[in-house]
This record gives C-alpha cells, sequence and structure tokens, in this order.
C-alpha cells in the first residue's frame, strides 16, 4: 500500500449514511470484523448486527440504532485495516456528528466498550428530547451559509428556534429547530433562491437548541467516561480544531448536541494541514461526496466493504 501517511486523513460517517445489510460482506468475510459485531452485541445485551443486516429499515433507522450501528461497522473496518497495514497511523482523523465519537475510538482516546455505550446513550437522549420538543430537519441547496444564518435568526421565534446544524460543505447546509420556525426558514430559503430545499425524514431536531435536554443526559453520561489524549490529532465538530486533551474532548462532546456541525471548516482544516488523501471508514460514502465539492484534487477511498481494502492505493 501507498497511501501516504502524512497527507492522509480518516474519516467517520454519521447518520444518514446508513443502509440495510451494512456491514453483513465484511462480516463473513473478516474473522475480525464478525468479533466487532458480536462484541456490540454482548456488550448493548441485543442483537444489533441483526438489526443492520435484517432489518426492518424502520428499526434501523430509528436513532437509538442508527448511531451504534453506525459506530460499529465503522470500527469493524478500521480494525481490518489496522490488522492489514499495523504501522500505518493517518495524519488526522475526524467523524460527522456521532462520528467523533468513532474518531475518538480510533485515535485511541475512548474505547470500543465506552464508545460503544455512549453513542447508544446520545441515541437515547436524542430520542427522548424529540418527544419532549419535537422538531425538524432540511437540507439547504444553493444558498451561502450566511444567508442561512440571517433567514434563521428572522424564522425563529420565542420558543420556536431554528438555526444552522451542518455546514457540510459550499452549497449544502442543513437547517434544525421548532416544525413552525423550520417551516418559515424554508420558504424564506425558497424565496432567497435556494436551488433546492428538502425537508429531511426525521422527528427530531439535532444540532440545535431543542436537543438542550439531550445535551444535559450526555453530559451526565460522559462524567463516568475515561477519557485520555488522543494519539492522533482528532478535528472537532463544534471547534474544528483539534482536540488535544481530555478537557478538550470533553468540551466538544458536551456542546456537540445543541451546536452546529462545522464540516465545512473541518474539511478546509484537513486540507490546510497538507492532507490530501481521504479515507471514509465505514459505510457508505457520503462524507466523500461532500469533500468533492469542496476540492476535487483530493484522493478519495470508501472503506466499507471487502472489495474497498483492495482498492487502497
Amino acid at each position: 500500500m501507498t497511501l501516504p501517511q502524512n497527507e492522509t486523513a480518516f474519516l467517520f460517517p454519521g447518520q444518514g449514511s446508513q443502509s440495510l445489510g451494512m456491514g453483513r460482506a465484511l462480516a463473513e468475510t473478516f474473522d475480525l470484523a464478525r468479533r466487532v459485531f458480536q462484541d456490540a452485541d454482548e456488550i448493548l445485551g441485543f442483537p444489533l448486527s441483526r438489526v443492520m443486516w435484517e432489518g426492518p429499515e424502520s428499526e434501523l433507522n430509528d436513532t437509538v440504532n442508527t448511531q451504534p450501528a453506525l459506530f460499529v461497522h465503522s470500527i469493524a473496518a478500521l480494525r481490518v485495516f489496522a490488522s492489514r497495514f499495523p504501522e500505518f497511523q493517518p495524519r488526522l482523523v475526524s467523524g460527522h456528528s456521532l462520528g467523533e465519537l468513532t474518531a475518538l475510538v480510533a485515535a485511541d482516546a475512548l474505547s470500543f466498550e465506552e464508545g460503544l455505550r455512549l453513542v447508544r446513550r446520545r441515541g437515547e437522549a436524542m430520542k427522548r428530547a424529540g418527544e419532549r420538543a419535537p422538531g425538524g430537519m432540511a437540507a439547504i441547496l444553493g444558498l451561502e451559509i450566511s444567508v442561512l444564518e440571517e433567514i434563521c435568526s428572522d424564522a425563529s421565534a420565542e420558543g420556536e428556534p431554528v438555526q444552522v446544524a451542518n455546514d457540510n460543505c459550499p452549497g449544502q447546509v442543513v437547517i434544525s429547530g421548532a416544525a413552525p420556525a423550520l417551516s418559515r426558514a424554508m420558504d424564506k430559503a425558497k424565496s432567497a433562491g435556494a436551488r433546492r430545499v428538502v425537508p429531511l425524514a426525521v422527528s427530531i431536531a439535532a444540532h440545535s437548541a431543542l436537543m438542550a435536554a439531550a445535551e444535559e443526559e450526555f453530559r451526565a453520561a460522559l462524567q463516568s467516561v475515561s477519557i485520555s489524549a488522543p494519539k492522533i490529532p482528532v478535528l472537532g465538530n463544534v471547534s474544528a480544531a483539534p482536540l488535544r486533551s481530555e478537557e478538550d474532548i470533553r468540551a466538544d462532546l458536551e456542546a456537540q448536541l445543541t451546536s452546529r456541525v462545522r464540516w465545512t471548516e473541518t474539511m478546509r482544516r484537513m486540507l490546510s494541514e497538507g492532507v490530501t488523501h481521504f479515507v471514509e471508514v465505514g459505510n457508505g460514502a457520503v462524507l466523500l461526496g461532500m469533500l468533492k465539492r469542496l476540492d476535487r484534487s483530493t484522493k478519495r477511498f470508501p472503506l466499507g466493504e471487502p472489495k474497498d481494502f483492495d482498492s487502497l492505493p
């Protein structure tokens, strides 16, 4: 393998990348991957792998299952990679939303077991918060983020917030908030010339003020978890900067549920650090697609299926 360590970043996907059957081929091909799925089933106390591979799809798409499913698939692929290329260490790692926890496990800042339990708790907390304070999300294509920030400010009202949730890449931003405010913001975005306005099939307003209860619950869960300084620099979602210490990690994770995922800034930071090769570890290639919109000259490689290991340079 000729993948250049000093110019390579590993990326870990978040919600929206899941699909029925995810990870099954990996488990059937590699014993090491199969053991990761088995360990996850034992840790969680139910057959998550069966939900991932057999569904029903509605059960996989329940955030309490989606989040650990994506986490486990990514770690299984990562373990296989590490067994085949034990000397390889990427220059930087980062994960989109829940993927930040996966990145922290990849950087040895968090154990697999504690990371998995945290991801499950995160999904449970977000689901409960969504039941108490229902909301939604929408993808807005073709508007500058500064325009969307102003639109969200104008559309918000007392007790009805809406805000930029994910700055995914130039021209693709997700907004999140209370249903009435979200509807007003979508109308304003259309009037402002958005190319597309797409309501997302979710019942929670992730990365918005409506997740305050989830943030509080998740903060409590974090207090009992052992976190250490990462062995590989991890770029955080909230800061888009390296999380170098336990304190940095806790601060970023605690603020993440109500804060914007600064993914465009994170990718720009990686590019400025000299990263030219990007590997998306886990299911799908959503993050690589976003990256292509930002910089088409980058070298991009998915790593979630057995065949992907043979496609690495």
